[in-house]
């Protein structure tokens, strides 16, 4: 393949890589359209995100596979097929019921489309420099995604309707088809023979979501009612056959002896711990500004705007060098504890108030503490990881990353809604009932956070310090 074959394939794939980013963050500011729309619960409202990303990061390990043995031309245009079909369900969808199953069914497309992504790039680039150019690339895909993502889901909505957040995708879909078709080389891979565990990725994924139902369904029935018993009881049983399944399975999805490494299990720990805080604030920070401070959508968008900026800016700018030079445990245990003082300022801040003052220093706090834990999370495990291992230890972080971050959504979002339900049960609940809700939930995250500092003291800190070069392919994020 020429160079420019290389690097039009880069595009193609960037490019598949963006429309799936720009999904998993224009739906948040378009929530509380939907919810009005559709008639959503305060609960049920956080299923449009959890219905997405729990198959999404559930399946990233099986899809990564089935790229390994089916070829990941394949699988990636497959993917990518079934998130475009499944946008158009989305867009036509008059029903919450409906549109929660479209939307998983984009999740299963989304994880068959990214999972292979760094693959195809890392197999399309040998030489070293090129390498790091194209997943350099790669990586500002991701941080800008997250930006373009909330800017575009505001204009949509505000200017035509929350339907065009999912319409928007058909035409970038079908040429990106189009184009991946005629440019991606084709690979055979190594057979369905070599084994896919299937049966594990039915599980884990099931698992997960009968774990989120459950809690979702705790905020109606009560955490102690037998039917969310009942349910958790299943979920429990459906996961703990997971870890059975990879323990005998001949081709598992999931090596569990990788897990006896404490680094590895701690960053695990620590990105699951965190990700729920971050995917709670994204949620509900979107829902406060539209229900509370009455932002428009466009507004919305905007408000978040510092924040995605100083993710990106720190991930690609000053991460690396950072880590070079205080050692990637410092910067994880600095990025966790603004993390911790911005979710403090949200869950004890006032009820309303200018953004300036009482919303951006938040904002900002939070950015740049993510853009400094993410990367130096990955950089701690995949420095545990040996070259055998290193797509292993990459998927789970990243499920670690997607299923963590939807379960802990799924528990922020039902104890919100408790609080703000038992302090005013109306079917228009006061700003103050519904801002006492969110505190509880940004305090509880702020304590996930704190114990996700507590793990990184006790067990990443002992460990000897990776440099900044070990996760630089990690940090892209991919699962294989």
């Amino acid at each position: 393949m020429t160079s420019r074959s290389r690097w039009l394939s880069l595009i193609v794939l960037c490019a598949g890589m963006l429309m799936i980013i720009l999904d998993q963050n224009i739906v948040n500011v378009a929530l509380r359209s939907i919810q009005q729309d559709l008639g959503f619960t305060p609960a049920g409202l956080a299923w449009v995100v959890n219905a997405y990303g729990i198959p999404f990061g559930g399946l990233l390990l099986l899809s990564g596979r089935l790229g390994d043995l089916l070829g990941r031309k394949r699988i990636f245009l497959s993917g990518l097929a079934l998130f475009t079909a499944a946008s158009l369900l989305c867009g036509l969808a008059w029903t919450p019921g409906l549109l929660i199953a479209a939307r998983l069914v984009q999740g299963i497309g989304g994880a068959l489309t990214a999972a292979v992504v760094l693959g195809m790039i890392v197999t399309l680039f040998q030489e070293p420099r090129e390498r790091a150019k194209a997943i350099g690339v790669f990586s500002f895909v991701g941080s800008a995604g997250a930006s373009i993502g909330i800017l575009a889901g505001g204009v949509l909505t505000q200017f035509a309707n929350w339907h065009w957040i999912f319409f928007v995708n058909l035409p970038i879909g079908l040429l990106i088809g189009v184009a991946g078709v005629r440019l991606l080389d084709r690979e055979s891979g190594l057979g369905l023979p070599a084994g896919a565990d299937v049966a594990g990725g039915a599980l884990v994924t099931g698992g997960l979501m009968l774990g989120g139902y459950a809690i979702s369904e705790a905020t109606a029935d009560g955490w102690a009612s037998v039917r969310v018993i009942v349910l958790g009881i299943v979920a429990v049983a459906l996961l703990a056959g997971f870890v059975l399944r990879q323990a005998r399975a001949a081709a598992p999805l999931l090596r569990l002896r990788i897990l006896a490494n404490p680094v590895v299990w701690a960053s695990n720990l620590v990105q699951a711990l965190w990700a729920s805080a971050l995917f709670g604030f994204q949620f509900l920070r979107a829902i406060y500004l539209q229900q509370v401070l009455h932002y428009g959508p466009v507004e919305t968008g905007l408000a978040f705007l510092p924040t995605t900026i100083a993710i990106g800016t720190l991930s690609l700018g000053f991460s690396a060098r950072l880590t070079t030079r205080f050692g990637a445990q410092r910067v994880l245990l600095a990025g966790l504890a603004l993390v911790g003082v911005a979710l403090a300022l949200m869950a004890w801040g006032p009820e309303g108030g200018a953004y300036v003052t009482d919303v951006l220093p938040s904002m900002v706090l939070l950015g740049v503490g993510a853009g400094m834990t993410l990367p130096s999370t990955t950089t701690i495990a995949m420095s545990a990881a040996t070259p055998a291992d290193s797509g292993l230890v990459s998927g789970l972080l990243n499920t670690t990353l997607q299923v963590g971050g939807a379960l802990g959504l799924a528990v922020l979002v039902s104890l919100a809604a408790a609080r703000t339900s038992g302090i005013d049960p109306s079917a228009q609940p006061s700003a103050a009932a519904l801002v006492s809700g969110y505190q509880l939930a940004f305090g509880i995250g702020a304590g996930l956070v704190l114990a996700a500092v507590v793990v990184t003291a006790v067990v990443l800190t002992r460990r000897p310090a990776p440099t900044a070069t070990t996760g630089s392919v990690a940090t892209a994020g991919a699962a294989r």
